[in-house]
Parts: C-alpha cells; sequence; structure tokens
C-alpha cells in the first residue's frame, strides 16, 4: 500500500516519491514532543505515561534515556541559543535545560496559581516562549497527576525573556499544538477540546499576531479535522502545515486546503523536521518513533 493519499496536485511537489515511511523505534505507551538538536544531531522525544524523555542518536540509529523521572514532559522545543524547553504535565511548569545539564524554571504560576499542565511549545525569535495549557496532565494519573484545575479554564501563554507571564489566547475548549507561521505573523493553534465536550468540532485556527509581536488578533478557522483530533504541528519553510491525526499526517496548504495524507499506521501525536537539511520529518506516533524523508524543509 502507498504511503500516500494525494488530494491536491501541490502535493506531489513535496514528496519524495521514492522515500518510505520507517519506523525507527518502538517501545513506548504515548509518544509526544519530538524536537531536533542539530549540533548533536539527535532527536529528543518524550514518552509521557513511562515519565521519560528519549534521544534517538542519527547517526547510529540508537534510542536511550535523556531523562527520568522527566516530570512528565510533554511537549519540547529548542530555543535560540539550542537550550532545551520543555513543558512538564506533572509537576505543572515550563523548563528550561541549560547548557551544563541545570533545570531553570520558566513559568509555573500564573496570577498567583498553578498552570493545568502545559502541554507544547514554541519559541519565538523575540526570546518569548509560547505554550498551550490545556488539562490532561492533570485529568488523571496516567500523564501526571489528578487534580483540580486552579485556573479554571485552559488558555495559550506567552513568557517575556524577563519572566513575565501572559495570557494570549482564551478562547479556545482544550489548547493543544501550536507553531507560528514562518514569518511569525500567524501562530496556528489546535484545539483538541472534543475530548471534554463530545461533538465539539477538532479544529486548527489561525490567529494573527499583533505588528509588536507580543499579542493575538481575532482567529479565523483554518482547518477542521476529519480523522481524530489535530494534535502537534510544525511547518515548513513554504509555510504548509504538517499536522497530526488519526490516520497519520495531513499536510496543508497555508490557504488552509488539504493537500495530502502521510498513512501511518498508529495514532499520530506529533512531529518535527530535523535531519542536516530539515528534511526529514521525524513522527511521535502512540507506541513507535516514525520518519520520512520530504522534498520539504523545516521553517
Amino acid at each position: 500500500m502507498s504511503d500516500y493519499v494525494e488530494r491536491d496536485p501541490r502535493f506531489r511537489a513535496l514528496i519524495a516519491g521514492s522515500a518510505r515511511l520507517e519506523r525507527l523505534w518502538t517501545g513506548g505507551r504515548w509518544l509526544e514532543g519530538p524536537a531536533w538538536f542539530p549540533a548533536f544531531r539527535s532527536l529528543l522525544f518524550s514518552d509521557i505515561p513511562n515519565d521519560r524523555i528519549l534521544r534517538l542518536d542519527e547517526a547510529d540509529g540508537h534510542v536511550s534515556v535523556f531523562r527520568q523521572p522527566a516530570g512528565f514532559a510533554n511537549g519540547h522545543t529548542r530555543d535560540r541559543a539550542g537550550r532545551l524547553v520543555s513543558c512538564e504535565h506533572g509537576n505543572r511548569r515550563v523548563t528550561r535545560t541549560e547548557h551544563d545539564g541545570r533545570i531553570t524554571v520558566l513559568a509555573e504560576r500564573f496570577g498567583g496559581h498553578r498552570f493545568n499542565s502545559p502541554n507544547d511549545v514554541v519559541a519565538k525569535s523575540d526570546g518569548s516562549i509560547w505554550f498551550s495549557d490545556p488539562t490532561y496532565g492533570i485529568d488523571s494519573d496516567y500523564e501526571g497527576h489528578r487534580a483540580a484545575s486552579e485556573i479554571g479554564a485552559a488558555h495559550v501563554y506567552r513568557i517575556d525573556p524577563d519572566g513575565t507571564v501572559t495570557a494570549v489566547a482564551t478562547d479556545r475548549v482544550q489548547p493543544n499544538g501550536l507553531a507560528f507561521s514562518p514569518d511569525e505573523t500567524i501562530l496556528y493553534i489546535a484545539d483538541t477540546g472534543a475530548t471534554h465536550r463530545p461533538g465539539l468540532p477538532a479544529t486548527i485556527h489561525a490567529y494573527p499576531v499583533s505588528a509588536d509581536g507580543r499579542s493575538l488578533g481575532a482567529p479565523r478557522l483554518f482547518a477542521t479535522c476529519p480523522a481524530g483530533l489535530y494534535d502537534g504541528f510544525r511547518l515548513d519553510s513554504a509555510g504548509n502545515l504538517w499536522t497530526s491525526t488519526g490516520e497519520g499526517v495531513h499536510v496543508h496548504a497555508p490557504d488552509g486546503a488539504h493537500l495530502g495524507t502521510i498513512l501511518v499506521p498508529e495514532v499520530v501525536a506529533n512531529l518535527c523536521f530535523g535531519g542536516a537539511k530539515r528534511n526529514r520529518l521525524f513522527i511521535t506516533a502512540t507506541t513507535s518513533l516514525y520518519a520520512i524523508y520530504l522534498h520539504a524543509n523545516g521553517a
């Protein structure tokens, strides 16, 4: 069976026809949060229920434990200085791992209340860190620690370089994956609120970023998921959005059109671009880590 389903001719230019989906590793419970670190040719990713961060060494394909316990870490990103920034479900905070291995807490409260369970995170060129805070890590003891929400809602926040935390999107039910467009004029946010409100559409909304880069305008609906939920996603250098779904990876053009699908045999949670030329898509899908080479380069 083909690894691809084409829905728009534009999809062909993004896919290396001879490249096949590869399963690089299996043995997790719910894999998430892949982040590529070019300096040591490694991918870090989370196995949330097993409370560990794993490391794939691209040189030999070996996967090892990078950190355990890991605060039930979910999403990760690399900041502009090449440091690991992590969302920790269990500790209900966002942290940064310094170059010497020390862990710095970037944010753990808003308005005096603990966050729910920071989920996905992106770094902006101005040094700010933006993250989503749904309730999945406090809904049960499987991906964190069961607890009541102190904030009483799920928002998206911005952490400024001076440590100030601001709520930037308060209109979502369960904000989840997020990523900026290549020029940082749009912040895309996935809403997986259907897990808590049956019948709620699974969507990605596009929010215009203000001229000063610090706030968001009124969103527009970008896409509605026909197969499961949109979770984590990333954009390529041309502005196409590559997103997780229940059937694989959907690719959307900047105008929102669904161009095609990379079929994956497990439910996909998240993905990121990596490799020396940022043309290898790493995919965390339930129990396994997959990858595929593309004719597209990560933003």
